[in-house]
C-alpha cells in the first residue's frame, strides 16, 4: 500500500507540473496573437494617405509631336520666315469637303486636305444645327494659284499693302491644304472683309473653333507677329490636341505657342 501511495503521488505531481506547464505555454500564446499584427485593426499611415488623396497629375503636353517644318505636317508653321519645302509643295490627300461652298468658287479652291475635311464636315454641321450657316470661300491653293492672286493685290495696292493680305507664292498656309476662308449667309457683303468680324459666323468660330482642332490663324492685333491684318474668317486646322492646348493657354498664334520668331516681313 505504501508503494502505491507514493506511485500515486508521484504521478499527482507529475500531472500537476504537466497542467502548469501547459497553462504557461496557452497564456504565451494568447499574448503572442494578441501582439501579432495579423489582428490589430487595418490603419493606412500617412504615407499611403498622401497617395491615395492626391490626384492624377495631367499628362505633359509633347510639343515636339508633329513637326513644324515638314510642309506635310499637321503642326506646319508657314509663314513669311518660313516657306513651304519646296515652295511648289502639293497635298497628296485633296478632297471636297462636304458642306457649302461659295457660288463662283474655283476649280482648286474648294479642295482642302482629307483631315480638314472631316474637321470642317462636323464643325459645319453643328453650326447649321445652332442656326449659324457657314460656307467655303476658299481651301487649297496651288503654287501658280497663288502667284496670280499675289500679282493681283500687287497691281491693285501695291506690293507693301499686298504682303499685308495676301502671301507670296510658296508662303501661303492656303497651299498646305489645313487652311479654309469660310464665309456665312447672315450678311454675304462681309464674306472674306474685316467686318466679318461682327457677324455670327464670326462670334461662333471665336467662341468654337477650337473643340473641332481649329484657331483663326490671323487674330486681331497679332500682325506684329503673324505679318497679316485680322482675318477673323480664316480658320487652321491644327487638330484637336493642339487647339485644346492653345485655348488653355490662351495662347492665339502658332508663333508664339512654338516660341517661332515673329514674322511681319520677309527676308
Amino acid at each position: 500500500m505504501r508503494y502505491t501511495s507514493c506511485m500515486s503521488r508521484k504521478k499527482l505531481i507529475v500531472v500537476s507540473v504537466v497542467i502548469v506547464i501547459l497553462a504557461a505555454v496557452v497564456s504565451f500564446l494568447i499574448l503572442k496573437h494578441d501582439d501579432s499584427p495579423l489582428v490589430r485593426p487595418i490603419t493606412h499611415s500617412k504615407s499611403n494617405q498622401k497617395k491615395t488623396d492626391n490626384p492624377p497629375q495631367p499628362a505633359v503636353f509633347d510639343a515636339k509631336k508633329f513637326s513644324i517644318d515638314d510642309s506635310t505636317s499637321l503642326w506646319a508653321v508657314v509663314n513669311k520666315l518660313r516657306p513651304l519645302t519646296p515652295k511648289t509643295y502639293v497635298p497628296s490627300n485633296l478632297v471636297v469637303p462636304n458642306i457649302p461652298l461659295r457660288g463662283n468658287i474655283t476649280s482648286t479652291e474648294k479642295y482642302v486636305r482629307s483631315d480638314t475635311a472631316t474637321a470642317l464636315e462636323k464643325m459645319v454641321a453643328d453650326a447649321t444645327a445652332q442656326g449659324v450657316h457657314f460656307n467655303l470661300q476658299s481651301g487649297y491653293r496651288s503654287y501658280d494659284f497663288q502667284v496670280t492672286l499675289y500679282n493681283r493685290y500687287v497691281q491693285q495696292q501695291g506690293q507693301a499693302a499686298a504682303d499685308t493680305q495676301s502671301a507670296r507664292p510658296g508662303y501661303s498656309e492656303h497651299q498646305t491644304g489645313l487652311a479654309a476662308d469660310l464665309g456665312g449667309t447672315s450678311n454675304p457683303s462681309c464674306n472674306v472683309e474685316a467686318f466679318y468680324g461682327t457677324t455670327a459666323e464670326s462670334n461662333w468660330l471665336a467662341a468654337n473653333a477650337d473643340k473641332y482642332g481649329f484657331i483663326v490663324r490671323y487674330p486681331q492685333d497679332k500682325t506684329p507677329i503673324t505679318g497679316y491684318t485680322y482675318e477673323p474668317w480664316h480658320v487652321r486646322y491644327i487638330g484637336t490636341e493642339l487647339s485644346t492646348e492653345l485655348q488653355d493657354k490662351n495662347i492665339q498664334t502658332l508663333e508664339e505657342f512654338f516660341g517661332l520668331p515673329a514674322a511681319p516681313d520677309y527676308q
